[in-house]
């Protein structure tokens, strides 16, 4: 047997209550692209339009309006998959059929309102299977009131996707007023959303990039007791894989704002060297012009299959 293939037989083993169809699905989005048999992720996700505006979104690069332009991006850089809201994979689900792997954003929400952060449910598992979809994706506001509401949406959801054979990535954005902002990304908190998706039952973890800083006083306690390290994003990295049942689940980082090349870059050798499954980059690829987009996703994979 290869090491790729020993390699993917290996985290497919860490889902062992999963059926055939979940487990085939997930083999799927490992086996294809630049980074196939490696167990690694580039993923391009094109939620922004509706998360933040078409304007904010797509006019650093006006190509990018169009729903073909991002699908073909995700083809012609070769990731693991493309990640969407309904609207955009039914413009191009049945055009670009079979040539990458589809995850459908089953929950969104706008800018537009400022209210305790809840996405509303704009599809379903029913839409994924009928469009084609690898997986299904959803995201969590661990930190909001309305966070049980979520958490019992997705429990609800990831076992009807099972049903349907497919799996499922978790996007768990620490937001709300149980947050004060400046603690979005602390250590702390960051891991225990990534536990909590784990617990979920989510099969791929989606977060953002931790930094160093402490966000609970009984957390802080505890990181000084037992000397966590949280110096560099490595050692942050390395922890939140642990959180996640001692690296048995697959997690992801997003790449967050847009950032020059060598910031980006930066950071994802650190999310490698962390033990970290790979990268989830939105608009630091597609609001680049299309070369230099791909030359970006291509160091970002080449960084993550040597690491």
């Amino acid at each position: 047997m290869s090491k790729s293939n020993e390699r993917i037989r290996q985290i497919l083993s860490w889902y062992p209550s999963d059926n055939p169809g979940v487990l085939t699905n997930l083999a799927r989005l490992m086996n294809h692209g630049t980074l196939a048999g490696t167990g690694k992720f580039v993923i391009l996700p094109v939620d922004q339009g509706f998360e933040h505006g078409a304007a904010r979104s797509f006019a650093p690069n006006p190509p990018s309006y169009d729903p073909d332009y991002h699908v073909q991006l995700a083809i012609d850089a070769g990731c693991n998959a493309y990640a969407a809201p309904l609207g955009f994979l039914e413009a191009v689900a049945g055009k670009f059929a079979g040539q990458v792997p589809l995850i459908l954003k089953l929950n969104n929400s706008d800018s537009l309102a400022k209210m305790e952060p809840c996405s509303a449910m704009t599809g379903s598992v029913k839409d994924a299977v009928r469009l084609g979809c690898s997986a299904i994706g959803f995201t969590i506001y661990p930190g909001s009131s309305a966070r049980n509401t979520m958490y019992q949406e997705i429990k609800e959801l990831i076992a009807e996707a099972k049903d349907a054979g497919l799996p499922t990535v978790l996007w768990a954005y620490v937001r709300g007023a149980g947050v004060a902002k400046e603690h979005e990304q602390s250590i702390d908190v960051i891991a225990y959303s990534a536990q909590i998706s784990c617990q979920l039952g989510a099969h791929v973890v989606k977060v953002k990039p931790p930094k160093d800083s402490i966000c609970q006083d009984e957390a802080k306690k505890v990181y000084e007791k037992y000397a966590i390290p949280t110096k560099t994003l490595t050692d942050r990295v390395r922890h939140v894989v642990q959180s996640c049942f001692n690296g048995k689940r697959i997690v992801i980082f997003s790449g967050g704002e847009a950032k020059d090349t060598a910031a980006v870059l930066a950071e994802v050798k650190e999310i490698a060297a962390g033990g970290g499954f790979g990268s989830i980059m939105g608009r630091n690829a597609f609001q680049r012009p299309h070369d230099e987009a791909i030359k970006l996703l291509h160091d970002v994979m080449s960084i993550h299959k040597n690491a």
